[in-house]
């Protein structure tokens, strides 16, 4: 562990310190999401060493296993290791109920797991509403309407260390057809909503010690990455609407605007620097 270092480039280690990250990879493009992770946290200033693991137990049909257990590893491997952070990504299980998904009792494990032996999890869209359901007891509800695009959202706690630096308001890319609902939080002692968006909800919750840090959205989205989804979507003759401020005059042919990349690169450097180390 930390041996290694994201990218090329020479990194400015805090206290020469070297951050250990442990990522559960649940989506599909997994090569995808391990580039658009690594592509972010290389940019930072600091020293991270970055590491994926899979559920064993699920049955992958868009990567090859071999691949996986080679590249990745298991919750097996990982009992006698503490990492610095833990991020838990989405999963295109939404419609599912948790008790329904194949590889819910592995996960629980797996969140029991961040909770003891890392400092802080960072969890990203699906994953936030798992792991707010199996930490708060917060159930997740299905949208009418996928919210699909760039949304503005507005912050709530300008002194929080986790969101130092950001404007009052900042674009973040979100897609999923379910949600959580504010009522559900106000008597949970131990939640804080710190960014919420009038168009796509809440977008990041904390436990008060900041041991857990739920996204919403996908900051950690590539360029391109909702472009696929909408195109996929169109491919499969699927019900979709052209992702919200994100192409050119609103026209899939343009390349999209990139409008969250700062507020992306802030979100992941604040969470280390001041909850990681």
């Amino acid at each position: 562990m930390c041996s290694k270092k994201i990218g090329t480039k020479t990194k400015i280690s805090v206290n020469d310190k070297c951050i250990d990250i442990i990522v559960l990879n649940l989506m599909p493009n997994k090569i995808e999401t391990e580039n658009q992770i690594s592509n972010i946290l290389k940019e930072l200033p600091v020293t991270v060493n970055l590491e994926f693991m899979y559920v064993d137990t699920h049955n992958y049909k868009n990567i090859d296993k071999d691949y996986l257990r080679q590249k990745y590893k298991r919750l097996t491997e990982l009992k006698d290791k503490n990492y610095n952070g833990m991020i838990i990504t989405g999963a295109p299980v939404e419609h599912l109920a948790f008790d329904q998904i194949d590889y819910w009792d592995e996960l629980t494990e797996i969140l029991e797991y961040g909770k003891n032996s890392v400092n802080s999890t960072m969890y990203i869209c699906w994953g936030a509403l798992a792991g707010l359901n199996y930490h708060y007891n917060v159930p997740k509800y299905d949208l009418d309407k996928k919210v699909f695009g760039v949304y503005t959202h507005r912050l709530l706690h300008r002194e929080e260390p986790l969101l130092m630096g950001f404007d009052d308001e900042f674009m973040s890319p979100h897609s999923r057809h379910s949600e959580i609902r504010k009522e559900d939080l106000i008597d949970i002692k131990d939640l804080e909503i710190l960014s919420e968006s009038s168009d796509a909800g809440i977008y990041i919750v904390a436990s008060k010690n900041k041991r857990h840090i739920f996204v919403l959205g996908h900051c950690e989205y590539g360029p391109l990455t909702l472009k696929r989804e909408y195109e996929r979507d169109i491919q499969k003759d699927m019900e979709t609407s052209i992702p919200k401020n994100y192409f050119p005059q609103n026209n899939p042919n343009k390349l999209p605007i990139i409008r969250w990349k700062a507020h992306s690169r802030l979100l992941f450097q604040n969470w280390i620097l001041n909850y990681l180390i």
